[in-house]
């Protein structure tokens, strides 16, 4: 019997052994000639695109299974993954099986290896990471078949990868400060790269923005005679209340209002990204003509999960992660512990990458967190823990941070201060979670 494990994680091996996310290629030329060579496999189904600087994986998670409920096949591109490259490409819900990630790998290999060596030639470097995971991803989906395709970006929007593929729908979610190094240091210069998503004639659906930002949006889907629905104008969240397991919100979306929608998710961010996934799928159904039945709405948000995102991992004391790991995320993610989850003190447990603004996303929590236990995941990009531990002392006083060089060790320390009413909280870096989340498995958390 074939291993299709072992197989998946020789490919990966493969795949990580290309230029990284961390150095992405500004170009679309390179994906493009790949999904030319095995016949536009993106043309093939419809494209929900989503960008945006925080909540981009949690809004798509949620048209994903909005689209779903429909009934329709749905495929699901997200970045990073937690645990296993699998978990990047969905299909109808679930990761994509073992067996068919190495199908489509032998499938799309030789593809991939012909425009390498076309690169190579002209003086360029090979397709990265990223690039071969999306035009894979694209190819899965082709064949499954799915539907519709909901894509995450990547980075950016003009020329992540992703955007070989057309928009019917285009999707904002909030622009912030993020890879500045690559999208540029304001958020002018963030949006217009985002707004590279846009495509001729498509619809675009944006959550409130800065005015910079949505000035940007505006100008891009006027060049590209898209309709532009803004939340605000066209759709609002009315409101939100804490509710066993999530929340149940009011909503004015395009085609109807929604009363008592309850989302499997807290904090009020995660009501903002449920209404612009409602917008988003309203426009994707008859351009905001169509409302979502009832039934629809409570079986798609009312069991929809987004890993890793104010996910709960063990109970004795309450251990919760969370993949903020930029001042924007952090901040959404200090509104929930002060006003949603109900613990008398927070301890952080802290792991920043060290191209992050980690003084930035310190400063959001620390009126939230009792104190900060600095750590450091597997990843080669993690900053030192004694070096997070010095920028944390210098913004929130030498008595409230220690240092630990492993998870477990700072997960310990936290657990030694919390009382009977307290929580720890594992955040700062999507590798940090996806640390936690494999020792919970391996250690039983419950």
């Amino acid at each position: 019997m074939t291993d299709f494990r072992a197989e998946v994680a020789t490919i990966f091996e493969s795949l990580v052994a290309r230029i990284g996310e961390r150095a992405p290629q500004p170009r679309l030329h390179a994906t493009r000639k790949a999904v030319e060579y095995l016949g536009n496999p993106q043309q093939s189904y419809s494209i929900v695109h989503v960008t945006g600087t925080n909540g981009k994986t949690s809004t798509s998670r949620m048209i994903e299974a909005l689209c779903r409920a429909h009934g329709l096949r749905t495929g699901l591109m997200t970045s990073p993954h937690l645990r296993f490259v699998t978990e990047r490409i969905m299909i109808d819900g679930e990761p994509i099986s073992d067996e068919k990630f190495v199908e489509n790998w032998r499938d799309v290999e030789p593809y991939i290896n012909m425009v390498d060596e076309d690169l190579i030639d002209k003086g360029e470097v090979p397709l990265t990471y990223f690039e071969t995971l999306t035009i894979l991803t694209l190819a899965a989906f082709a064949d499954a078949p799915v539907d519709v395709a909901i894509l995450e970006v990547g980075m950016g929007g003009a020329w992540d990868s992703t955007n070989v593929a057309d928009a019917d729908v285009a999707v904002f979610t909030p622009i912030g400060i993020d890879h500045a190094e690559f999208l540029g240091n304001t958020v002018t210069e963030i949006a217009r790269t985002k707004a590279g998503i846009i495509k001729p004639n498509s619809i675009v659906v944006t959550a409130a923005q800065e005015p910079d930002a949505m000035a940007e949006i505006v100008v891009a889907a006027q060049m590209m005679e898209g309709e532009l629905f803004a939340e605000g104008d066209a759709f609002e969240l009315v409101s939100s209340v804490s509710a066993v397991g999530g929340q149940v919100m009011q909503i004015r979306g395009r085609a109807a209002a929604y009363r008592d929608v309850p989302v499997t998710l807290h904090g009020r961010h995660q009501s903002l990204n449920a209404t612009l996934a409602i917008a988003a799928v309203e426009s994707l159904f008859g351009n905001g003509s169509r409302p979502i039945p009832d039934d629809i709405l409570s079986i798609a948000l009312g069991n929809v999960t987004s890993p890793g995102r104010l996910q709960y991992l063990a109970a004795n004391p309450p251990i919760i992660v969370d993949a903020a790991h930029n001042p924007h995320g952090a901040a959404a993610l200090a509104a929930a512990i002060r006003d949603v989850l109900p613990f008398d003190r927070m301890w952080c447990v802290i792991g920043v990458l060290d191209d992050k603004d980690a003084r930035g996303i310190i400063e959001a929590l620390d009126p939230v967190v009792a104190g900060f236990i600095c750590t450091q995941s597997g990843s080669d990009r993690a900053m030192q823990a004694d070096d997070l531990s010095d920028i944390v002392a210098a913004v929130v006083g030498a008595d409230r941070v220690s240092a630990e060089p492993t998870l477990s060790a700072a997960l310990e320390t936290a657990s030694s201060m919390c009382g009977p009413s307290d929580a720890i909280m594992v955040t700062g870096s999507i590798t940090l979670v996806g640390d936690a989340i494999t020792l919970a498995r391996t250690e039983n958390w419950t």
